[in-house]
């Protein structure tokens, strides 16, 4: 298996310079908002998904880490599973309602996206 390291890697497999620095393709995460900054989208999804509803949390501006806290949040809040990827929370089951009022209590400015 090769690491995460060297995954991010580009064109360069070897050098005989003994200065030489890999330069990594990593982006920089933009530093995370305070939640009065941020407006959260929240909306129904059963697209590609066998039928089954999940609520959808888009919008989160900030670091990789804080929107895993906050889908950890909203996961044990619910009671249910989910996931965070792609900058989105994935929150099993139809939970539109109380989604949005957790994120509120928290702070967010929330819409609702869809019917």
């Amino acid at each position: 298996m090769s690491s995460k390291k060297n995954r991010l890697r580009e064109g360069i497999v070897y050098s005989t310079r003994p200065d030489f620095q890999y330069e990594s393709l990593q982006e920089e995460e933009p530093p995370t908002l305070p939640p009065q900054q941020q407006t959260l989208y929240v909306s129904r999804d059963r697209k590609q998904r066998g039928g089954k509803i999940v609520t959808l949390v888009t919008g989160f501006i900030g670091k990789t880490e804080d929107l895993e806290k906050l889908g950890k949040m909203l996961k044990t809040r619910c009671g249910v599973g989910g996931t965070v990827k792609d900058g989105e929370i994935l929150v099993q089951g139809d939970f539109l309602e109380k989604v949005i009022q957790l994120l509120a209590a928290e702070g967010y400015k929330v819409k609702q996206k869809g019917g």
